[in-house]
């Protein structure tokens, strides 16, 4: 990806994002390399509000041209034949496939394991796997079945790794203030040890039909996006660990890293911008073992 069009996304998420949303606005960066990329939780239904989000997504990467997707899981509702892949995927996202925009997708609990050998969720036929782009290396983990296979493949993955930022993202939340599902604590045993002593800086998430910011936990941040087409209403509860919710409407999620510092918004299916904020990058000591 060249430097001029890193360049743009810099320029652009506060500027120009700013005079199209109706709420909400963050600061550009100061540098002038960056990387850009969206995130959907929850979309695969086919339906209106899919669609809806999928059109703010393709209006968003003109101003903000974003370089991938994150998919949170769920990404397939119901029947998975060939039509289905085409009618809750290749259909409402053809203007940014058409544009280049790449998705990589996490296994929701209603998504067949199949789904892993779909082309175009680039999972290259694995239930979890890693990837990088420049200084930050993502790891998409399969939270419906954390078995012990999985977890030595994380700790070592994590452990080996060096980039500046670490995200993590899968489907079920380990902190949430959702009143259906809440938080997996179980999973959260098994995780967040992991992400502690590893340096996982950000984990985003799906399953509840809302958007959540928590507040950091341990000093990490965990967003719960999984409103990008199905919506659970008033749904957050009364919780110390919210530092945002929004469970009224739809949502998707636009994210830029620059250098020590993310930036993001939540974006609704109408064009606003619900919650945006930065994140700071921690410092830390390298854990590769040599």
């Amino acid at each position: 990806m060249s430097r001029s069009y890193r360049s743009a996304c810099v320029l652009v998420l506060a500027l120009a994002l700013s005079s199209v949303y109706a709420h909400g606005q963050v600061a550009p960066p100061r540098q002038e390399d960056s990387l850009c990329f969206a995130i959907l939780g929850d979309a695969g239904t086919g339906g209106s509000a899919q669609r809806r989000i999928a059109g703010q997504a393709a209006a968003a990467h003109g101003p903000f041209p974003f370089e991938f997707v994150l998919m949170l899981g769920d990404n397939l509702y119901g029947d998975e034949d060939p039509d289905d892949y085409a009618r809750k995927f290749e259909q409402p996202y053809k203007p940014l496939l058409d544009a280049g925009v790449e998705f990589y997708a996490a296994l929701g609990n209603h998504d067949e394991p199949a789904q892993r050998f779909y082309k175009l969720f680039n999972m290259k036929g694995e239930r979890y796997y890693t990837f990088k782009k420049d200084s930050v290396r993502f790891f998409a983990l399969d939270s419906n079945y954390m078995d012990r296979a999985q977890l030595q493949w994380l700790e070592k993955a994590l452990r080996e790794d060096d980039a500046d930022w670490k995200i993590a993202y899968f489907h079920h939340p380990l902190y949430s203030s959702g009143e259906r599902h809440g938080s997996d604590e179980v999973l959260r045993e098994q995780l967040e040890p992991l992400f502690v002593e590893h340096g996982v800086d950000v984990v985003f998430t799906g399953h509840e039909h809302f958007y959540e910011r928590i507040k950091p936990q341990k000093g990490i941040a965990y967003f719960i996006s999984g409103n990008a087409a199905k919506l659970r209403r008033g749904n957050i509860g009364q919780s110390t660990i919210t530092a945002k919710g929004y469970d009224q409407g739809y949502t998707f999620m636009l994210i830029e890293i620059a250098g020590d510092e993310l930036h993001f918004q939540a974006v609704t299916d109408k064009g606003q911008v619900v919650d945006s904020g930065v994140i700071h990058r921690q410092k830390r000591e390298s854990s590769i073992l040599f």
